[in-house]
């Protein structure tokens, strides 16, 4: 019996949404009497804290503080229009939308402010904490809840705005028909290193250190979560979770998560992360959002690091105990992958 370790590297990109009918999100803001903003969605937060983010985004827009901005995900029959929550595209699609939303309604009040100031809204700016004032003369100035209320019962104005985000179509080859179903993606880099058992065939993941390029982090707490809980999904499903071999038969298989496979809190390895932030052109405030991008690396990686420690190279996820004793028996033993050194020429 030993333990073999061993080292794997995986490197992605990934796309963020897709081109289907330019992949629309569709927005909608508007002032409610007492100053704060509502902002509607079809698009669901699925834990994911596009809610969130979207709120950041109005709020950022708006020039109003972020307790002021609500953000209300309803349901497709009274929001308007999104393609979904899936694609990793609910930062940048709905992001966006917001954003064009956002100035929409920021027009219209600042345009009742400047009734109120009696000066033209060109020259009004807002602090981001919930009071519009003459640029260069903050002494003159109007809260956005009063020029709301004057907005709504003295004006006759409906402080409120219309977003939508789609896709330029691409552009097509005449000679190949090539086309590019996406304008951004996003990137990662993982090593993962490992423990293998040459006797019970256990691998046990001992250390992650990855490397995310996100565009640009919006809320950088976030992203370091969704990474976190996004290697960890990636880690079970490398090498827990499954329901073989009772597939398609349920018969003493898991039925509710209780008896499911997957690793506790005491399974989990160190994660090193490194967030790199290089905005994209087209994304809100320079975000894509790493979506499903944080779960992918993990899976190769593993794979690759127990190739490294036991030269067993695996096809089929996860790495059951059985497969890699089956490996190894293949094999004639445990055949670590040693670095060859003194090679270059």
């Amino acid at each position: 019996m030993a333990i073999h370790t061993g080292r794997g590297f995986a490197a992605i990109n990934y796309p963020i949404g897709m081109n289907l009918g330019g992949d629309p999100s569709q927005a909608l803001v508007h002032s409610n009497p007492d100053g704060k903003f509502t902002v509607a969605l079809s698009a669901i937060d699925l834990g994911q804290g596009m809610k969130s983010v979207t709120r950041q985004i109005a709020a950022e827009t708006l020039g109003v503080p972020l307790a002021d901005v609500y953000v209300d995900t309803a349901d497709s029959d009274t929001g308007p229009h999104d393609m979904g929550s899936f694609a990793s595209r609910g930062t940048h699609r709905m992001g966006n939308a917001v954003i064009q939303a956002s100035l929409e309604a920021r027009s219209v009040m600042l345009e009742a402010a400047a009734e109120e100031l009696e000066v033209d809204p060109g020259d009004l700016v807002t602090d981001g904490q919930g009071n519009i004032h003459v640029r260069g003369a903050p002494s003159r100035s109007i809260t956005t809840m009063a020029a709301s209320q004057a907005a709504q019962f003295k004006q006759g104005r409906t402080i409120a705005g219309r977003g939508i985000f789609l896709v330029p179509l691409s552009e097509v080859d005449p000679e190949t028909g090539e086309m590019s179903p996406v304008t951004t993606f996003a990137h990662a880099a993982m090593l993962v290193e490992v423990e293998v058992d040459d006797e019970t065939g256990e691998v046990a993941v001992t250390d992650m250190q990855s490397a995310y390029e996100v565009g640009r982090a919006l809320n950088p707490g976030m992203v370091e979560q969704q990474l976190r809980g996004g290697a960890w999904m990636g880690m079970s499903h490398a090498a827990w979770e499954t329901t073989e071999p009772y597939y398609p038969q349920r018969d003493h298989g898991p039925v509710d998560f209780n008896d499911y496979l997957m690793p506790g809190p005491g399974d989990l390895a160190p994660h090193h992360i490194s967030v790199l932030e290089r905005p994209a052109e087209d994304g809100p405030f320079g975000g894509k959002g790493p979506g499903e991008m944080c779960a992918n690396p993990v899976l190769p990686a593993v794979v690759n690091a127990i190739y490294d420690a036991v030269g067993v190279r695996l096809y089929e996820l996860p790495v059951t105990p059985e497969k890699v004793l089956r490996g190894l028996q293949a094999n004639g033993g445990a055949k670590p992958r040693q670095m060859i050194s003194g090679m270059a020429g």
